[in-house]
């Protein structure tokens, strides 16, 4: 792929009619990867958050917006000023060695992810009657209808109505019986000589920041055919979906605080329907678990088709094979064989699979352990691979250095807690 320039077929030279106008049409990239963030395993870890230590971590969740646009936005550079994915840019940059160490850790978070999309899809069918297999079954012929069948532009509407279904834990938050002198409490006094703390401390991150999300959005971007002239309004798009998605998690946080706090970490909870029955009993059994079962549902669905895709995109970097959207299956057989495998794989394994929780807490231990690899690529990339005029330098490189070093460390450490 080519260098993007201003006359490249991006949506600001398509769109120039209003600033507005742009904007609407960059959108996508960001808003899709940050709504998949707020997965099935995220919004477990911050339900155990609030359970546990009532609001205490909720100032991590607010802190954590920074932190995920600073790791994000370095996606939008890279594919906007090299019009290349993650992978390629690996290969091209590094050598094909060091682009098959990205990918392959790629492949296991990718396997992981998905199996705890499914998870969650399995967990909502149970709390309406729906055999496993129905629901997991129905999910995953849906994606592969969606993707098979689109375009990318009709992929991504499809993601974010998806991932909107999220915003349904804000409504929860909102009436929930919160008060404001508990949450003041608990902003104030964070218990730092507690090890329990800094584990689920390092869990939000570790499900916050994830090796697809990097794949996903900068792929994304040069999918798009996102141009130098849409880098501004890429950049307002990771920035509003950053905060869009810590607020859901601040907003699962807050309801399990309000209902399940009780001054002790001793409700532990694991599994989509003991939430779903714990954080919804002001909005009785049937409305709290429609209205809960829509967000998981949704949070979900919108995970699984990220993390294929970016499975999909990066193999085709890595491999050279044929990685778009725009091209018709069998352009690309390749690319839809990979995101079917991805979709199809994590179905099954959770249909015959019955311990859900231990595949969840697996997958949490893995993305954290691969931060330090998966972030010092990005930085690596955005230090070496721009263009002179757009690479990391000065005081942001080492704000930018101090955010990565701070974030890898943490997920290590909580990786390392989880194992032993």
């Amino acid at each position: 792929m080519n260098l993007p320039s201003s006359s490249a077929a991006s949506p600001a030279a398509i769109r120039p009619r209003t600033s507005w106008a742009v904007f609407f049409a960059v959108l996508g990239p960001g808003l899709v990867v940050m709504l998949a963030d707020t997965d099935v395993g995220s919004v477990i870890t911050a339900a155990q958050s609030g359970a546990q230590w009532g609001y205490q971590l909720l100032g991590l969740q607010l802190l954590l917006v920074p932190i995920l646009y600073v790791v994000q936005e370095l996606t939008v550079r890279l594919g906007i000023f090299t019009g290349k994915g993650h992978g390629e840019l690996i290969r091209e940059t590094f050598g094909q060695g060091w682009a098959w160490v990205s990918v392959a850790g790629l492949a296991v978070a990718t396997m992981g992810a998905v199996v705890t999309e499914f998870s969650g899809v399995a967990g909502v069918g149970e709390l309406f009657g729906v055999p496993r297999a129905w629901s997991l079954a129905l999910a995953a012929a849906f994606l592969l209808v969606v993707v098979w069948t689109g375009s990318y532009r009709r992929v991504e509407r499809v993601a974010i109505a998806l991932g909107l279904f999220e915003l349904v834990f804000i409504w929860v938050a909102l009436r929930a019986p919160v008060h404001g002198g508990d949450v003041l409490a608990g902003l104030a006094h964070v218990p730092l000589h507690d090890r329990g703390y800094w584990y689920l401390a390092a869990a939000n991150i570790g499900a916050v920041i994830m090796p697809w999300m990097v794949f996903y959005q900068q792929s994304a971007v040069a999918d798009k055919k996102l141009g130098p002239a849409d880098y501004r309004y890429a950049r307002w798009d990771t920035a509003i979906g950053a905060l869009l998605t810590q607020v859901v998690m601040a907003a699962v946080l807050v309801v399990a605080a309000a209902v399940l706090w009780r001054g002790h970490g001793l409700v532990q909870l694991d599994t989509v329907g003991q939430i779903a029955q714990a954080v919804t009993p002001t909005l009785g059994r049937t409305l709290g678990h429609t209205v809960f079962g829509l967000g998981m549902l949704g949070a979900a669905m919108v995970a699984a088709i990220v993390v294929a895709l970016a499975a999909a995109w990066g193999f085709g970097e890595v491999t050279g094979y044929k990685h778009s959207l725009e091209q018709h299956p069998l352009e690309a057989p390749w690319f839809y064989a990979v995101f079917s495998a991805g979709v199809i794989g994590g179905a099954v394994v959770v249909g015959f699979v019955p311990n859900l929780v231990a595949l969840s807490v697996g997958v949490e231990v893995m993305n954290a352990l691969m931060l330090p690899v998966v972030l010092g690529f990005l930085v690596a990339l955005a230090v070496k691979a721009l263009p002179p005029e757009h690479r990391l330098q000065g005081g942001y490189l080492r704000v930018v250095l101090v955010v990565v070093g701070l974030t890898s460390i943490l997920g290590v450490f909580g990786g390392l807690s989880a194992l032993f």
